[in-house]
């Protein structure tokens, strides 16, 4: 177990998408849409779409191992597992089990977090804690999604269709004594006034007496409802207020800052925020273009392709932010 008072640090990085590649000009094959239109409102020009073989625990365990080597670390050497999905392989159990079973660790610790896009930063939190409380020594921490099988894939539902891809992302987090690197702070929050702005009603234990009403399919209930417009305005009123909050609360100005990871929703947005915080474009991971919104996995996945061509590097200075349904916000510092 890790001592008391030690910190947390990320160790490894790892992330894995399907190998199939769904272009703009795909979509523009199933409904009406254009490639145009998609790149105007959100930046994707590509994403990801899994097969029968890429689910939610598959892809978390590909990403995993990758994680895990990149760390230096055996697979047994990880005591426990955090996994952020909004697309679970099944209702229950959590897909953290699953992709327990698939690395051949009996007995331990698996956890679900349902936090959507801000998924991984949550479990971040829940890792640090942990790990700083000799709870637990090295921590999995994963995001995997599929989303391909759970959009409406017409003209009536373009809005939300285009805005999605698949895959997943995972850090090892283990005990360092320098408080200097490591997870130096999280700032969460959350306002379930806005729920029903981004959610899928169906299936759901709120319905009676089934939690899959027969209508679900009928009257679209079964696929994900965005308003757009509050969405956005959440978004780019409350990213720089948890990013300026986290940055207060550890001591750090955001001239400190070497790069900002934040949630790849939509490119517009994060220009957005950046442009209100006085963040030079070259300061600020972007990769939504070739994968889409991949809810929890999305900063994992920009992360370790940010640490592969060296924007990050050993010292820098990160700060990763994610804002999504909830609605819930929230802001990490980090020092690689």
């Amino acid at each position: 177990m890790a001592g008391d008072n030690a910190a947390a640090r990320i160790l490894g990085t790892g992330f894995y998408v399907p190998p199939r590649v769904v272009t703009n000009d795909d979509l523009a094959q199933m409904f009406d849409t254009s490639d145009e239109w998609i790149q105007q409102r959100s930046g994707i020009q590509e994403r990801r779409f899994s097969g029968p073989e890429d689910t939610p625990a598959a892809m978390g365990e590909k990403a995993a191992r990758l994680a895990i080597a990149n760390a230096g670390l055996a697979v047994e050497d990880i005591d426990m597992i955090i996994a952020a999905t909004l697309s679970p392989d099944h209702d229950f159990p959590g897909s953290a089990c699953f992709i327990q079973a698939r690395l051949g660790l009996p007995g331990t610790a698996a956890l679900d977090i349902r936090n959507q896009c801000t998924g991984l930063l949550y479990s971040l939190t829940v890792a640090d804690a942990l790990i700083r409380a000799g709870q637990h020594t090295n921590i999995l921490v994963i995001g995997t999604e599929v989303h391909s099988t759970g959009i409406d894939l017409s003209t009536e539902g373009r809005d939300v269709a285009v805005l999605f891809g698949d895959g997943a992302a995972a850090l090892v987090l283990g005990p360092t004594d320098n408080p200097e690197v490591g997870l130096l702070g999280h700032c969460l929050h959350a306002d379930g006034r806005g729920a029903r702005d981004l959610w899928i009603p169906a299936p759901g234990s709120s319905y009676f007496p089934h939690r899959a009403p027969k209508s679900m399919y009928e009257d679209k209930s079964v696929f994900p409802q965005m308003n757009g417009r509050a969405v956005f305005k959440h978004a780019v009123t409350k990213l720089p207020k948890v990013m300026a909050e986290v940055l207060e609360k550890t001591g750090y100005r955001l001239e400190d800052v070497d790069i900002l990871v934040p949630h790849q929703a939509n490119l517009r947005i994060n220009e957005a925020v950046a442009k209100h915080m006085g963040i030079p474009p070259e300061k600020v991971v972007h990769n939504i273009m070739k994968y889409g919104n991949t809810t929890a996995a999305s900063i994992g996945i920009a992360m370790h392709e940010a640490r592969e061509d060296g924007r990050i590097q050993p010292g820098s200075l990160v700060l990763l932010a994610a804002f999504g349904s909830g609605f819930t916000w929230a802001a990490s510092l980090v020092r690689f």
